[in-house]
């Protein structure tokens, strides 16, 4: 039998809890449009985000290791979809909004430039270099859905959701009207409050998987992390004796990394909310601590898993080197653009023609967009073609060297 929007609807009315964000009660979009009529708001948000492209530009963008270092490290797009499924577990056992907590984790990396991090820092000095402003990731995912996807003729950007922009905004804390005053709150949903330790808890885990496959870490490394020593030593034992005993090791460890940070979340988060028994999504967001948390054990295991991966990957000679390398990308990248604007495509330079640059940083801030919307592998590509330097890797990433 088919269902109706307003039949889903019923259903989260009945069985979400009351802190949950329910679709029939979302604050609605800048723009009014007609409802669908059998998918929610929420739903429509994580589908219009999922066929961006930008979204799908993710399966060529850097997560810690350049996306052309290996078929099998994570990239922002398999980082994505794994935050989507921990988010929804969570969202689920909660009785929270799993398509709310859903979008919130697909969408949280959208704004993330090519190389990771280290893009991001570039881009960033580049745009203050040239008068530009700022870059930063969070802010550069809003730009992009608010303004640079355009696929409709009523307006510019998806037209989401208050409650999907409200998840994404990390530096501006909700405005409520509450009894005719208007209100700062403390927090964000409890959605966005998954879909954000969601992140923490995969990223941790997957870059482990990750510095164990590429031979960064070591078994004997990782049992310096009480979490990873204490899983390793229950599991050891029950391995097969057979040739593959050390990949099998290391999904088992990664499974559990993550299945006990999740448990962990899920007894503090139950004990917190029925302490706190809020009775709105409201109520969540003015609450001065975060419902969603570690409780004291587990965040310091989490953090010193953390500090862990910063000291023993992160900041590794290897990974560094592919740092290195991805700033002078990004460097002779802006400085050609900024030096003739006619190298950039026609969309780029009408919009620095007409003043079109969303954000008062003129053409500065047109060349940012556009660098932050290139993959690994096209920044490689176009850097080659304008000035003729190549960066040349071979396997493993250890390798990678500038040509």
């Amino acid at each position: 039998m088919q269902r109706t929007r307003e039949q889903i609807e019923a259903v989260e009315e009945q069985t979400l809890a009351p802190y949950a964000e329910k679709a029939s009660r979302s604050r609605g979009r800048a723009y009014p449009e007609e409802e669908h009529p059998y998918r929610t708001a929420f739903q429509r948000d994580r589908d219009r985000c999922v066929h961006t492209s930008a979204f799908r530009a993710l399966e060529y963008k850097t997560q810690v290791f350049v996306s052309l270092s290996g078929d099998y490290y994570r990239t922002r797009l398999t980082h994505s979809i794994e935050v989507s499924l921990v988010a929804r577990t969570i969202a689920r056992t909660l009785n929270a909004n799993e398509d709310l907590a859903e979008v919130l984790a697909i969408a949280h990396d959208i704004g993330h430039p090519p190389f990771g991090h280290q893009g991001e820092y570039k881009l960033d000095e580049m745009m203050q270099q040239y008068g530009g402003g700022r870059f930063d990731h969070n802010d550069h995912n809003l730009h992009i859905l608010e303004k640079l996807e355009e696929r409709y003729t009523a307006f510019r950007g998806l037209n989401l959701t208050y409650e999907v922009l409200e998840g994404l905004n990390k530096h501006h804390r909700p405005v409520l009207e509450i009894a005719g005053r208007t209100v700062e709150a403390w927090q964000i949903s409890i959605e966005g409050q998954i879909a954000d330790l969601a992140d923490d808890i995969t990223y941790n885990a997957h870059d482990l998987d990750d510095g164990l496959h590429s031979g960064l870490l070591t078994w004997e490394s990782i049992q310096q992390v009480a979490l990873c020593r204490e899983i390793m030593g229950r599991i050891g034992t029950e391995l097969p004796k057979r040739g593959d005993a050390d990949e099998m090791l290391r999904f088992q460890v990664v499974r559990q990394v993550i299945d006990h940070q999740v448990a962990a979340l899920l007894d503090c988060a139950s004990e917190k909310l029925d302490r706190v028994q809020p009775q709105s999504p409201d109520e969540v967001r003015m609450c001065a601590e975060k419902l969603i948390a570690f409780d004291d054990g587990m965040r310091l295991q989490h953090l010193e898993l953390k500090e862990f991966l910063m000291e023993n990957m992160y900041t590794s000679p290897q990974v560094k080197k592919m740092a290195d390398n991805a700033r002078m990308v990004i460097t002779d990248l802006f400085n050609a653009y900024m030096e003739d604007h006619s190298r950039l495509p026609a969309r780029q330079q009408r919009r620095i023609e007409t003043g079109d640059e969303d954000g008062n940083g003129g053409a500065a801030r047109v060349v940012c967009d556009y660098i932050a919307g290139m993959t690994d592998r096209f920044a490689l590509m176009e850097r080659h073609r304008i000035t003729g330097k190549e960066v040349i890797y071979d396997i493993p990433a250890s390798n990678w060297r500038e040509g």
